[in-house]
């Protein structure tokens, strides 16, 4: 099936979209904890990871996963400033420059992954089934 460029551009601003959410919700809960344990870290970090690559694996396109990772970072970046009542959302502490990092990071590493649908399949021929079962 033949994709197109409008349903591309689509695919592109619905994961920017749903990145900006996560991005949204990932900063505004990252500095939940819960005693010494930052659950708000660690459940952001899971969720905005999770979303990077289903979006890279349901898409098959670097280009769905650069659009969600963009809205993701634009989010933080625009909510993380000082809002007009003074109010800060990610305050200048450790978990705050963590969780900018570690978005940035995990951008970064899900858009670098290689793809592996593009190498070329391992052939395996009838002779190499037969040594199998018979090493077993």
């Amino acid at each position: 099936m033949r994709v197109t460029w409008v349903s591309r551009v689509l695919s592109w601003i619905a994961a920017a979209l749903v990145g900006g959410v996560y991005g949204i919700a990932g900063t505004i809960g990252h500095s939940v904890m819960w005693g010494p344990v930052p659950v708000g870290l660690i459940v952001a970090t899971i969720a905005c990871a999770a979303i990077l690559v289903a979006v890279r694996a349901l898409t098959h396109d670097r280009g769905a996963a650069v659009a969600a990772g963009l809205g993701m970072l634009g989010m933080l970046v625009l909510i993380s400033g000082v809002g007009p009542g003074g109010s800060v959302v990610v305050q200048d502490s450790l978990a705050g420059r963590i969780w900018t990092y570690l978005v940035a990071g995990i951008v970064l590493l899900v858009v670098a992954w290689p793809s592996f649908s593009t190498l070329p399949a391992r052939p395996t021929g009838r002779g190499s089934e037969e040594a199998g079962a018979r090493e077993s």
